[in-house]
């Protein structure tokens, strides 16, 4: 079940201080000494997010903490104090300044996930703030089912974490895309080719749809509406024979037709098709640079609703952003189901293609 809730209000942040404090009644277990942790795939705005765990946590009066390369720090107990200097400076910074990882010893050892609790119980850490996608909030929700308190926020460039209409990075990612693409129209409008673009998503086709519309793409390939190659050519072809110069498409590389297979058959065809396609895959850029505006909002709303909620001694939940409002989703349901694209979208892009 998926809740909304707001951004407190200056009475209701005065509360919370209060409660932190001990000056009024607590409705959960108070938590004041708090850690977070990046993990999982970078994404723009994480700093952003952890500068606004760090310092709207000290402001209410808890103890900040940050783990250090991901769930492999936590396994190895890599904790450290954080201050409000600790993060000055890095809300314009892509990447994480805690540095993050994918950890297989975590993700597959119920020892070591119960290694790092017994970490952090060491250190004296009341609960932890997730930063991360899929497979860390996964993790996340195998440490809340051990018994120790954490709160999600949903951070992924891909955008398929169930919970959240968008993720902190996103933005950025499809950013970056568009202007990757308004470059390549330029050089496939004056030679008259034909351009692929392969963008991230694994599973997820959101980046390839979202950049298809917005980059006037002719045809566009994700793992949930996967083309064949067949296709793909004549749906080039056609926008060629509307009289267009150049035609392009753009794929999700967790696709089955991906950019090598799409390559592969085109390469073999050139002769029989009668125009060369050309192939630019963009990997890892969509995950560098500043953050956006938006990213860093976004990053610094999800970071502040974290700490609302562990100071209010509630815990097991992601913190996602919804309709416009910042929502609530349980971190086992989170575990458990896949985000949907919108087919309406797909709708509009038939139209806008032809």
């Amino acid at each position: 079940m998926i809740v909304c809730m707001k951004i407190l209000d200056t009475v209701a942040w005065r509360r919370l201080r209060h409660v932190v404090e001990g000056q009024v009644p607590n409705s959960g277990g108070l938590m004041k000494n708090i850690a977070v942790v990046t993990s999982g795939g970078d994404a723009p705005g994480m700093n952003a997010a952890v500068r606004a765990i760090v310092r709207v946590g000290t402001d209410v009066g808890l103890q900040m903490h940050g783990v250090s390369n991901g769930y492999e720090g936590l396994i190895a107990g890599d904790i450290r104090h954080l201050t409000n200097r600790d993060v000055g400076e890095i809300l314009h910074l892509g990447g994480t300044c805690l540095g993050t990882a994918r950890s297989k010893e975590f993700r597959e050892s119920e020892e070591a996930r119960r290694q790092a609790v017994a970490n952090m119980r060491q250190q004296g850490i009341d609960a932890l703030i997730v930063i991360g996608g899929n497979g860390s909030q996964a993790g996340a929700n195998e440490l809340n089912r051990l018994g120790f308190p954490v709160v999600g926020v949903a951070s992924t460039v891909d955008n398929d974490l169930y919970g959240s209409d968008i993720s902190i990075g996103v933005d950025t990612a499809l950013d970056i895309i568009i202007e990757s693409i308004d470059r390549i129209r330029t050089t496939a409008e004056s030679h008259h080719r034909a351009f692929l673009i392969e963008v991230m998503g694994k599973t997820c086709g959101y980046l390839a749809l979202a950049a298809g519309l917005a980059g006037g793409a002719d045809v566009v390939v994700t793992p949930e509406f996967d083309i064949e190659p067949p296709e793909i050519q004549d749906q080039l072809a056609a926008a060629h024979s509307r009289g267009k110069r150049y035609a392009l498409a753009v794929v999700t590389d967790g696709a089955k037709n991906n950019a090598a297979r799409c390559a592969e058959y085109f390469r073999q065809r050139e002769e029989e098709i009668g125009y060369e396609l050309r192939v630019t895959i963009l990997g890892h850029v969509q995950r560098g640079g500043a953050p956006s505006t938006y990213d860093r909002i976004l990053a610094s709303r999800l970071g502040a609703a974290a700490i609302e909620q562990l100071a209010a001694g509630k815990s097991g939940h992601l913190v996602g952003w919804n309709k416009g409002a910042i929502v609530l989703t349980p971190l086992e349901e989170v575990a458990a189901k896949d985000k949907q694209l919108d087919s309406d979208l797909w709708k509009l892009l038939g139209v806008l293609a032809k």
